[in-house]
């Protein structure tokens, strides 16, 4: 009986005809590229639905920061008509806002997530990922603002049709159908990386002058172990960074639709620049998604030089794409073209937006990171005292965050890929007055209360459980040390941000009725 081909022989037969040259032959199969991006995007979207499900009720439950609730209600009331209230904000959470449902539509996707990881894959369960997480980032307010979300749901989307419709497990099926929906890849690819390089020409001169490296690894919004050691490098290695950041960001992106070998170049530079990105501080999954896009650059060939050899022998079945298939494909090209113009126009625009949705559902978006970056960093410092009448001898105690900057000797946290929401929104809020971050102030409020949802998004609770008195904010500015001073960051106070607040503050407890935030149960009306 004759044995049946491996996997990694049917490659070779496909990609290496008449070459001799792994990768580069005359036919290139992505079989094994959409294989590998498949399992990729598993696992950026666990990370996102795992993060989702462990901090959401904090958030953005009924007794969250922001809660879902009542940012649903805003608009309902706002627009005025509930189905034009539903198209405006396509989510799921219309039929049902409660805690239960949204943990459990976050532990589904978690879920679902892992299957894809772990090697089942269809169309029904791609789109339902889609939609699960898309719920949550059209409602998910400032804390669901970043960039990384949006391009999870556009590559998402489009890997709805990298699938089989219904059967699921790994249908290595070698399609030429799939080659278009791996171009839109590339597309996106394409806007993430040349969006970014855009975007920093026109938002800081820092760029043009190659000096931002000076700075930045001291200044993103939480540095790692390595931002310390990188930001004590000499002034040319910053410059020469700065410089490779243009190539990568300005160059490398036209290679993406070159042929095969400048289209592996191009992508390689990419995952390179992902890589060292990914060292250097914790960026979310950002960067993680960005590689995972990389991957429909790589042909065959190419994949199966890194592949574990376990890969190399998994069944190939040949299928030639369906009709409705071909048809749903060409819609699909058709679809991204059209909604491709307003993010081309805004791309060459003088007034470049990054990270911008030009639609409802998501589907084609533009990007950018970085089109400032800060020369001094400032932190948002909160603390709190069980003294009723406090003064300067009284004992404040600093709350410790889980990844931002607090305690000068305190380590910088390794974070990325995961993704601590409220670290992220309260370096940005050092950027701004108090009153223009109403979510600190209702949180300041929930610490006072020693809530358990507040504090399960801390390091850890300097009172145990009792409630403070006063809780107060002070502004620092924080800087790295040298290798000839101890600790990681040294900082000087440059003043209150927050003055001293108490529970039953008649002012405080106005701002959060205001907003339509429940009041503390031992609280009366304002």
């Amino acid at each position: 009986m004759a044995r049946r081909p491996d996997f990694v022989s049917t490659i070779r037969e496909l990609s290496l005809r008449r070459d001799h040259i792994p990768g580069y032959g005359v036919k290139p199969s992505y079989v094994l590229t959409r294989y590998t991006f498949l399992r990729a995007l598993g696992f950026v979207y666990a990370i996102a639905f795992l993060g989702l499900a462990l901090q959401l009720r904090p958030l953005l439950g009924r007794d969250g920061l922001l809660p879902v609730y009542l940012f649903l209600e805003r608009v309902e009331s706002t627009i005025g008509n509930s189905w034009s209230a539903y198209l405006q904000i396509p989510t799921l959470l219309w039929v049902n806002s409660s805690d239960g449902f949204l943990v459990a539509l976050a532990w589904i996707g978690l879920l679902l997530s892992i299957l894809l990881l772990c090697g089942h894959a269809n169309a029904v369960q791609m789109f339902a990922l889609w939609v699960l997480y898309s719920s949550f980032v059209h409602t998910g307010q400032l804390f669901y603002s970043y960039g990384w979300e949006t391009l999870l749901l556009e590559t998402g989307f489009l890997a709805i049709f990298l699938c089989p419709p219904v059967r699921g497990g790994w249908r290595l099926e070698n399609r030429t159908s799939d080659r278009w929906v791996l171009l839109l890849l590339r597309w996106v690819l394409f806007r993430v990386m040349f969006g970014a390089g855009l975007i920093k020409l026109r938002g800081d001169p820092c760029w043009l002058d190659l000096s931002c490296l000076l700075y930045h690894y001291e200044t993103q919004p939480i540095p790692n172990p390595v931002s310390w050691y990188l930001h004590q490098a000499p002034e040319w290695i910053h410059r020469s960074g700065v410089l490779f950041n243009h190539v990568v960001e300005l160059v490398a992106p036209w290679f993406l639709f070159g042929p095969r070998r400048i289209r592996h170049t191009g992508a390689l530079l990419i995952i390179a620049f992902q890589l060292m990105l990914i060292i250097s501080g914790n960026l979310s999954w950002l960067n993680y998604i960005t590689l995972v896009l990389c991957i429909p650059c790589l042909s065959d060939g190419l994949l199966l030089r890194v592949s574990p050899q376990r890969v190399h022998h998994l069944p190939l079945p040949s299928v030639s794409p369906s009709t409705p298939r071909r048809v749903t494909v060409i819609a699909l090209c058709v679809m991204v073209a059209v909604l491709s113009i307003e993010p081309i126009a805004n791309m060459w625009s003088s007034r470049q937006l990054m990270n911008t949705s030009f639609d409802r559902f998501d589907l084609v978006n533009s990007y950018g990171a970085f089109g400032s970056v800060g020369k001094v960093r400032r932190e948002v410092v909160l603390l709190g005292t069980t003294d009723p009448a406090p003064d300067v001898k009284s004992d404040w105690r600093e709350y410790e965050f889980k990844g931002k900057p607090g305690d000068p000797d305190q380590r910088p946290a390794l974070v990325s890929p995961y993704h601590y929401r409220l670290d992220w929104q309260i370096w940005f809020a050092a950027m701004s007055d108090y009153s223009r971050q109403p979510w600190l102030v209702h949180f300041v409020y929930k610490l006072l209360q020693a809530d358990p949802g507040a504090l399960s998004l801390l390091a850890s609770d300097p009172f145990r459980g009792e409630r403070p008195k006063f809780v107060r904010a002070d502004f620092y500015e924080y800087e790295f040390t040298d290798f000839s001073t101890d600790g990681w960051w040294k900082r000087r106070k440059l003043g209150a941000y927050l003055p001293a607040l108490s529970v039953d503050n008649p002012q405080l407890r106005k701002f959060i009725a205001s907003f339509g935030w429940p009041l503390d149960r031992g609280d009366a009306d304002p």
